[in-house]
Parts: structure tokens; C-alpha cells; sequence
């Protein structure tokens, strides 16, 4: 399977073939992520990270990878220190570090804004989330430690609990674990329901999702879940955002009515819907969860960038 030269705008520009051939090579991947063995299969290339929003681990896993796998890393995370300050057009922008670079990963606050730099870059684009749009990498590292921790996807009933409206990351994974078989289950205040375009396209590839407003009633026999923000720079009205902050949180009292064998995602960062006792639970999986972001970058990394990593 050749994946040399794609872009990775949305998770929908993968099959399901291809999403498996992905996590199989993160697999392969894990003993370099850790450092317990050597690479230079990117010798010699450059990756550049533009991102015009805040991050921590995407930024920080992606260029970990790309380090890893012996390349160099060139990039932003201010725009306002570049030429976009002075008016420069983001095609632009694009252009001048597609001459630059190998391969870009960009992420941005307005959706679409990834699909575009993919119009105007000769290199591979990768999304690194674009705006309440999609975050395909999150959804492939999230697909990732579901089934390394699980041992399969298909079959599993996943909550996906919180900021459904806004959240891109899981309007990426609902449509990702409804292609993969999941059963999907849909937690949210009414304000925030996942879209229906996503439920629509769930719906489409045989899923049916249940929505329910109550944490402690609908995770019962669930799997796993997997809890979102509610992300206050996503809300158009403050009043809003203030009617909904808080409205979920996992605790060790609601945790007494999961199964034994829960685990609890989220893609990070938290505020206050995950209490800091459930770090110490064998349900908690947040963390494990970040670092598999390295291993399924250096994946795609080295699939697009053509590279055999020995």
C-alpha cells in the first residue's frame, strides 16, 4: 500500500484499509517512539509545523517524530512574529515554506484552511486541526490506543462525552469508529449535540448512534469513553459557554458504576472534567494516550514521505 505524496486533510481521505495499514506501521513504530532503537530514515528532510493556534502535543509529538526518525524540523507556533502580521495571504505562506520543506502540518483556526494549503503545496499537507473542522492525527492516535488497549475496535461500545458541537476531535473519531464498526453513543448538553451532518454520515455507514444528556445512566456497559473540553475559544457567545462549563465531570463515585474494565480517554488538555484521583485508577488512559501520538505520526510521516524505517 502507497501512501507517498498524500495529503492528510480529513480522515474521510482514508479507507479503511489504509487507516489499519497506519496503525500497523505505529505498531512497528513504538521501540523508536521510546527511543530503544535508531532511525535516519528522514535524513536529510525537513518537516514544517505551522500552527496559527496554541498546542502542546500535537506540536510537540509531530516534531518528537520527526526527530526520531532523523529529520529536522523547521516551523511557527506565533503568527503574529511572521509575515501574515504584515498581510501576507496564508496561500502565500504556503507557498513560500512548501520551498522550504518536505512535508508541512498545519493547524489553523478556520476550517478548511488545511484543505487550501493542500491546493497550493506541491509537499504533503497534513491537518493538525482546523478550527471546530476535523483533526485526523488525533483521531488516528485515538483509533490507535483503542485497539492496542482493547485488542479490537469493532463491536466496542465508545462514548464520546462532552463538547460534541465544537469538538473536532471527535467529529473525526465518530465518523473513524463508525467505519470500524464501534457502537457509538453520544453524551452531550443539549447545546452542544454532535452535528448532524456527522450523525447523518455515521448513520450512513451502518452506526446508530444513541444520544443521551445523562453521564451516570448512559456509560453503564461502555467500553470505553471518551471525554472532551468544553472549549470556551469555540463559543460565539460567552453566555453559552457559561450555561455548559461544568456540565460533566468523571470521578471516582461515578466510575463505581462503569465496568471493571473501562478505560477513560481524552485528548487533552483537561480543566475540570476528569478529577485528578482518576490519574491513579487502572481506568485512566489519558496519558498512555499522548505519547501514542508519537509513534502514529512517525507513522505517517515516514508513509508519505516514502521512507522505509529499519
Amino acid at each position: 500500500m502507497n501512501l507517498k505524496g498524500r495529503d492528510l486533510v480529513s480522515i474521510r481521505d482514508l479507507t479503511r484499509e489504509e487507516i489499519f495499514y497506519i496503525l500497523e506501521k505505529a505498531e512497528e513504530m513504538i521501540p523508536f517512539a521510546k527511543g530503544e532503537k535508531k532511525t535516519k530514515a528522514l535524513e536529510g528532510k525537513i518537516l514544517a509545523t505551522l500552527f496559527f493556534e496554541p498546542s502542546t502535543r500535537t506540536k510537540l509529538s509531530f516534531e518528537t517524530a520527526m526527530h526520531r526518525l532523523g529529520g529536522n524540523v523547521i516551523g511557527f507556533s506565533e503568527p503574529a512574529m511572521t509575515s501574515i502580521k504584515k498581510g501576507e495571504t496564508l496561500a502565500d505562506t504556503i507557498r513560500m515554506v512548501d520551498s522550504y520543506s518536505d512535508i508541512i502540518v498545519i493547524r489553523h483556526s478556520l476550517e478548511g484552511a488545511a484543505r487550501l494549503a493542500a491546493e497550493f503545496a506541491e509537499s504533503p499537507v497534513i491537518n493538525a486541526g482546523d478550527g471546530a473542522g476535523r483533526h485526523p492525527t488525533q483521531c488516528l492516535l485515538d483509533l490507535f490506543t483503542i485497539l492496542r488497549e482493547k485488542g479490537r475496535i469493532e463491536g466496542l461500545k465508545i462514548a464520546l462525552v462532552g463538547d460534541l458541537k465544537y469538538g473536532r476531535t471527535v467529529h473525526s473519531l465518530a465518523y473513524a469508529l463508525a467505519l470500524l464498526g464501534a457502537e457509538l453513543i453520544f453524551i452531550s448538553p443539549e447545546t452542544l449535540k454532535m452535528p448532524k451532518e456527522i450523525v447523518r454520515d455515521c448513520q450512513e455507514l451502518g452506526a446508530e448512534p444513541k444520544s443521551f444528556t445523562n453521564l451516570e445512566r448512559a456509560i453503564k456497559d461502555v467500553d470505553v469513553i471518551y471525554v472532551t473540553r468544553i472549549q470556551k475559544e469555540r463559543f460565539p457567545d460567552p453566555t453559552e459557554y457559561n450555561r455548559v462549563v461544568g456540565s460533566y465531570r468523571i470521578d471516582i463515585d461515578l466510575l463505581k458504576h462503569a465496568k471493571e474494565d473501562l478505560v477513560v480517554m481524552h485528548p487533552l488538555p483537561r480543566v475540570n472534567e476528569i478529577d485528578p484521583e482518576v490519574d491513579k485508577t487502572k481506568h485512566a488512559l489519558y496519558f498512555k494516550q499522548a505519547f501514542y501520538g508519537v509513534p502514529v505520526r512517525m507513522a505517517l510521516l515516514s508513509l508519505l514521505l516514502g521512507a522505509d524505517v529499519k
